[in-house]
This record gives structure tokens, sequence and C-alpha cells, in this order.
């Protein structure tokens, strides 16, 4: 295996092993906003015990995607130099707006959130829930705004061989970031739903008259259902249109498009095969895909033979993640449904095989957050920066093959000690008695 493959396979293995981490602290944080806030003006003690209780598991999952996350800005000077020398005047202000504006932000007032509850007023204290929440959602945005440059570029000029900013504004919002902005963020705080909700359903199944998780219940199952449903619908559509407009062969890749034409079918389930780029075993809907693409019918779709074979994104890994991804949100949207409907009547804290259902789909989200992401980044191949950098021409000439096989499998083998020990704090955590869980007096 060359230097550049197993560079690119190091990449992977550190953002998608990071990436298990930033929806649960984005998802979770708005949760304990929730909870916190009801535990304040009810005055609930339960509520309160909510907070508490989730705000250990968001403690432990915040540490170690911070540990995660700095491994990979080293990355683009190590095993990435010449995509940083091209790109470092622009690539570099989002990230260092992400450490100015929302690491700083969401680090300070986890602290006071953690260690504040009954020394601060409880207004101060839910402000400063708040602002750890806020500060992980900007910490989002400034990464994809980042991604977002290289898959759509704008407001830069290339010159002297490297892009140089011209619009800061412009590179910002460019035609991708906030639709993969919302859509990811939604993504997330279904991710922390899924974890409220599942860790509630755990205690519920073995003491239904528990109120810690009835009420934490609550709180999973609405915010589940309603951005479940948003992820999907605007959010979800609103993106996958702008891929069809700006990347019109990742969007023929994901969704199996090989061959142009109008009235072009939305693939419901197939097999894909390559080469030559084709499917088997297909469900189709016809002029769907035209129709959610560019809201016609009959609109012309591009296909992949409109695309040079040397600039088509890899097929099978493309198509397979995103179509996964769908699947899940749309398990996620009918499990919420069922968990709020039987909520509605009165019946989901006895629902044993729906408690079992939440239970056993609290990693999901995670899975369909690393498949979206797969999609997206996989789409873009063969472009490091879409048409203007070939990902082949990015690497660092310099490192071999043998000095990135080192790193990967040291990077592997801590990485397998650290998901393991995150593992089991987490599970030891969401197991704890929220009886032991002292909610105490809190300052007013």
């Amino acid at each position: 295996m060359d230097a550049l493959m197993l560079a690119r396979i190091q990449f992977a293995v550190t953002i998608g092993f990071h990436f298990i981490f930033p929806p649960i602290s984005i998802g979770l944080g708005w949760m304990l906003v929730a909870a916190e806030w009801l535990g304040w003006k009810k005055n609930d003690p339960d509520f309160v015990r909510v907070g508490k209780f989730f705000g250990k598991l968001f403690a432990v999952n915040f540490a170690v995607g911070v540990a995660t996350g700095i491994v990979m800005e080293f990355q683009f000077g190590t095993n990435w130099a010449q995509y940083s020398k091209y790109v470092g005047d622009i690539f570099g202000a989002p990230l260092a707006a992400e450490g100015v504006f929302a690491f700083f932000l969401e680090s300070t007032f986890l602290g006071l959130y953690l260690y504040g509850r009954g020394r601060v007023s409880k207004a101060l204290h839910w402000f400063s829930a708040l602002m750890v929440a806020v500060g992980a959602t900007l910490s989002a945005f400034w990464i994809i705004v980042a991604n977002s440059w290289q898959q759509t570029p704008a407001g830069y000029v290339v010159r002297n061989g490297r892009a140089e900013l011209t619009s800061f504004y412009d590179a910002v919002f460019n035609p991708s970031t906030m639709p993969r902005y919302l859509h990811t963020v939604t993504a997330a705080i279904v991710t922390g739903a899924f974890v409220m909700a599942g860790v509630a359903a755990w205690h519920l199944l073995r003491d239904r008259d528990s109120a810690f998780a009835r009420k934490a219940m609550r709180i999973g199952v609405v915010a589940g259902l309603i951005f479940s449903i948003l992820e999907v619908m605007p959010f979800g559509h609103l993106h996958a249109q702008q891929v069809a407009r700006t990347q019109p062969e990742k969007f023929a890749a994901i969704e199996g498009l090989y061959t142009s034409q109008n009235h072009a079918p939305l693939v419901l389930f197939a097999i894909p095969f390559s080469p030559p780029p084709q499917l088997k075993a297909n469900i189709e809907v016809p002029g769907m895909l035209s129709w959610m693409a560019f809201g016609d019918m009959a609109a012309h779709v591009q296909g992949l033979d409109a695309v040079p074979q040397e600039d088509r994104p890899p097929l099978w890994l493309t198509f397979v993640s995103f179509h996964n991804m769908v699947a899940l949100g749309s398990w996620f949207i009918l499990v919420m449904s069922l968990a709020a409907w039987n909520l509605y009547t009165g019946k989901l804290f006895t629902n044993r095989l729906l408690l079992k259902a939440l239970v056993w789909s609290i990693p999901l989200p995670v899975v369909a957050c690393e498949l979206g992401w797969t999609a997206a980044e996989v789409g873009r191949q063969p472009w490091i920066v879409y048409k203007l950098l070939r990902t082949s021409q990015a690497h660092s000439a310099t490192v071999t093959a043998g000095e990135i096989w080192f790193s990967l499998l040291l990077f592997g083998a801590i990485y397998l000690a650290l998901g393991a020990l995150w593992l089991f704090l987490m599970i030891k955590k969401a197991k704890t008695d929220p009886d032991d869980i002292q909610v105490g007096a809190a300052a007013a």
C-alpha cells in the first residue's frame, strides 16, 4: 500500500473516531438545557436529577472528544503538507474561529455548569448549560464551514499556486455551508435525544415507576420526534438539492444514477456493482429523483456517464453509505413516532418491546452520522478541494509509507484503548441508580 492510500486511511480513522463524540456532545447539551430549564422553572427535583445524571455522561463524552480532536489537526501538517500549503490561507480562519469563539465558550461554561450547582444562582447555572450547548453548536458551525469550503469553494482566488482569500463572507457562506450545517446539527440533536430516551428506557425496564426515567423519556421522545422529522424534511431535502446543483457527480453516485436522463427514478433499494456501474434488484419510483432534485418530474438529472472516468467518485461506498443513512433516518422517525403516540396514550412506560427498541437504538444515530460523513467525503473524491486540488496532489511527498504505518498502528492502539475506556465509563454512568443522586439545596 502506498503512502497516499495509507495517509487517507489514517485520516479516515482519525476523523471517524473523533466524529463519534461531537454529535453526542451537541445533542446531549441541548437535552440538558431543556432538563435544567424545567427543573429551574418548575422547581422539580426529578428534572434536576435528570440534569445531574446526564451532565456526567456529557462530561465524559466531552473530555474524550477534545482529546481525539487535537490529533486530527496535526495531520494537516504531517501527512497533508501540500494541502496545507494550498489552502492554509483559507482553511486556517474557520479553525481559528472555532477555537476562539466556540471552544473557549463551551469549555469555560462547562466548568461553571458542572461545579456551580448550588454555588451560583439557578438562573446563572441554567445560563451556563445554555452556553455549553451554544458553544458546541458554534464549534460545529466553524468546522462545517471549513469542510464545506472544500466541497464548494468560494471567496478565493488562485495566485502563485495557492488559494488566497478574497471574501471572508463568501468563503464562510459558500453554497453548501448552511444546508450541511442545518442537516448536521439536527442529526446531532437526534443523537442526544436517542441517548436520553434510550437510557431512560433502560431504567424504565427495571423500574417503570421511576419518576426520573419518565421525565427524561418525555424530553428525549419529544425532541427525538421533532428533530428526526426536521432532519429529513426540510433539511435533508434541501441539502440533497444543493448537492444536485453544485456537485452533480456526487449526487449521481449517492443516488446510483449512472446514465443521464429525464424522469430520473428514485432508487429505494438496489445492490450496486462496478465496473461497469450498474444496479441490480432495483426498487425505484419513476420520476421521483427529478422532482426531489429540481421540483419537476421531467427534469434532466446528470448521471455519471457525463463525467470523465478519472473524475468519478467511488461508486459502491458512496451509494451504500448514503442509502443506509436514509434507512436509519426512516427508522428514527418510525420509532420516535411510535414512542410519542404511546406516550400520548399513556402506554409507553409499560410497552417493553418499544422500550427495548429505544435502548438498542442508542448507537444508531452515531452510525447514521458516520455514514452521512462517509457519503459526503467519499462522494467528493477524487478532489480534496472540489475542482481545484486532487487528493493525489495534496499529501506530503516526503513522508514514507513505513512512517505512516507506524503512526497508524500507534493511533489505532491508542484509539482502541480510549474507545474502550469511554464505552466503559459511559455505560457505568448510564447504569447509575438515579435514586443515589442527591439533588441538594440550590442557590436561589
